[in-house]
């Protein structure tokens, strides 16, 4: 009989690419779905969350002007590591969302796949929502998309794995950056995909994940000068209005919740492109036409 000692895990913030303790020192415990304890989080502070938008809006310059085929080839290398971690969010995620093993690994492998799934829609997107418009008058004009620029995140509470990548991928795809507050209640598994991103060419402060209170976090950021956009996924009724109401302090786009009725989110659905679109902003460019050139030809 080996008497060994396990090495117990210690989980950090995953701020600018790095993996930085809380900055005020506090913990919390996890508990499985039976109560068991699983590990203490990072309790994250309102200096942890202004630390990860500095993050993100230092990183936003460069990945949202990197070319939409190289930010896929990121999120497929996502995907590739994740693959090859498998097993251990297999257990993390059973303990986590209190399923069998086989379950588990449903939830796991379709992860992976919705991370394939963004990487082939980002150099796509733009030629879906974006074009040539038609013109009255001697003009033409094109309209492309922008991303928005960094993206608080408010992860689902529930299916928490499944429903964290869903609502993460879509943001990165398009070239925000994103400060992303875990579950609440289940938090490893989040903490856990800060380590593949680190290792996936996933430029540091691209994604930002921060751990802790909901709401203790939600409401400074939603009220944050440099956050532009909140996605409130993960927030029920009560946090979300005053989300909303924190964020018309300046102007930010809000995806609110969906379905909007309440009832849980099915994160095994086909995705579609909403999520994609929904922090991408339309650059319209303007131009004469039958204009003569110093060569005498029109353009």
């Amino acid at each position: 009989m080996s008497d060994r000692l396990t090495v117990l895990k210690t989980y950090k913030l995953y701020v600018g690419g790095k993996f930085p303790r809380s900055e005020s020192g506090r913990v919390y415990e996890v508990t499985d779905s039976k109560d068991k304890w699983l590990a203490n989080a990072p309790l994250s502070s309102r200096k942890d969350a202004r630390d990860a938008v500095v993050a993100a809006r230092k990183a936003f310059g460069a990945w949202s002007g990197a070319t939409a085929y190289n930010r896929g080839q990121v999120l497929y290398r996502v995907a590739e590591m994740l693959e090859g971690r498998k097993s251990q969010f297999v257990h993390e995620v059973t303990h986590a969302e209190g399923l069998s093993k086989s379950k588990a690994a449903d939830v796991v492998e379709a992860a992976i796949d919705r991370w394939v799934w963004y990487a082939g829609w980002t150099d796509k997107i733009a030629q879906i929502v974006g074009g040539a418009n038609p013109v009255a008058g001697p003009f033409f004009n094109l309209s492309t998309p922008e991303p928005t620029g960094v993206v608080t995140v408010v992860a689902p509470q529930e299916s928490s794995f499944l429903g964290l990548v869903s609502v993460i991928a879509p943001v990165i795809a398009t070239g925000n950056t994103a400060v992303v507050i875990a579950s609440e209640k289940s938090p490893l598994p989040a903490l856990s995909l800060g380590e593949v991103l680190a290792t996936s060419d996933l430029p540091g402060g691209v994604v930002n994940i921060l751990t802790g209170r909901t709401r203790e976090i939600a409401v400074p950021l939603a009220s944050h000068q440099d956050v532009n956009a909140i996605d409130l996924t993960g927030a029920d009724a009560d946090l979300a209005r005053d989300l909303e109401i924190a964020a018309a302090d300046n102007l930010k786009r809000v995806l609110r919740p969906q379905p909007v009725d309440g009832t849980a989110a099915d994160w095994s659905a086909d995705p579609g492109t909403h999520r994609l679109t929904a922090f991408l902003e339309m650059k319209t460019v303007w131009h004469p036409t039958g204009t003569l050139g110093a060569s005498g030809s029109a353009y």
